[in-house]
């Protein structure tokens, strides 16, 4: 049976135009980071200058006017990464970003999870998904999973350092054969141009598609677009 085509997240995003270029490659998702700590966060200044563009106006001009075609087919969805923040913080941010979903990278628990999904669905924002990373360097980490199970929509398995993410470091994806939950899951954790076959041969009924940042930039906050082009067309093809 052949496996569905894998999603794409690029995360870590800020700049209006290199936004606007990863879209039109067709991925799936586009990830905003809110966490100060972090060489890509993404601040209330960015968001006042005009950082995301603005698909809905796009695709209107684009039927109006099909000669200047914007190229986006489907508009990415977008993800809101959040270390340990709190709710009304989140909440705040789906309502001003218009987020699709909620990605918790932190320490988050169970009840804090189901209690924000109650929260914003549907007076804030109908259908908004939550991902739950899981850090991973043992089998322990793993088994993690066994405490949000049925609380959110999607895991993603990142590499577990002190930075918390875009380390540009992997762990090791056989540890994931012992995952036996039902989520679906993203893998993460230092993904890089070279990785397309190890992609292509991971195997796993849960594995949905991959999270790219850090291996995939000029500098922070900022892609490369031909190499998340070379990359996405070999991993479709």
């Amino acid at each position: 049976m052949e496996r569905e085509q894998l999603i794409v997240k690029v995360c870590g995003m800020r700049d209006a135009a290199n936004i606007e270029s990863v879209a039109k490659l067709g991925v799936d998702m586009i990830g905003l980071i809110f966490c100060r700590t972090s060489p890509r966060y993404v601040s209330m200044v960015d968001s006042l200058a005009g950082f995301m563009p603005n698909y809905t106006v796009n695709q209107l001009k684009e039927m109006k006017n099909p000669s200047k075609s914007t190229d986006i087919k489907v508009a990415p969805k977008r993800v809101g990464v959040f270390i340990d923040e709190m709710p009304q913080t989140i909440i705040t941010h789906v309502y001003n970003y218009r987020l699709d979903y909620v990605q918790l990278h932190g320490y988050e628990n169970r009840i804090m999870i189901e209690n924000l999904r109650r929260t914003i669905e549907p007076d804030i924002r109908r259908n908004v998904k939550f991902i739950k990373t899981l850090h991973v360097s043992t089998l322990e980490d793993v088994e993690e999973y066994k405490d949000y199970e049925g609380a959110v929509d999607m895991f993603l398995f990142d590499t577990s350092c002190r930075l918390g993410g875009g380390s540009g470091q992997k762990f090791n994806w056989d540890l994931l054969k012992q995952y036996s939950g039902e989520t679906p899951f993203l893998l993460s954790g230092g993904i890089g141009p070279e990785d397309v076959d190890n992609i292509k041969n991971f195997n796993h009924p849960r594995f949905i598609g991959v999270d790219l940042n850090s291996r995939f930039e000029i500098k922070p906050a900022l892609k490369n677009i031909d190499l998340l082009q070379e990359f996405i067309q070999s991993l479709r093809k």
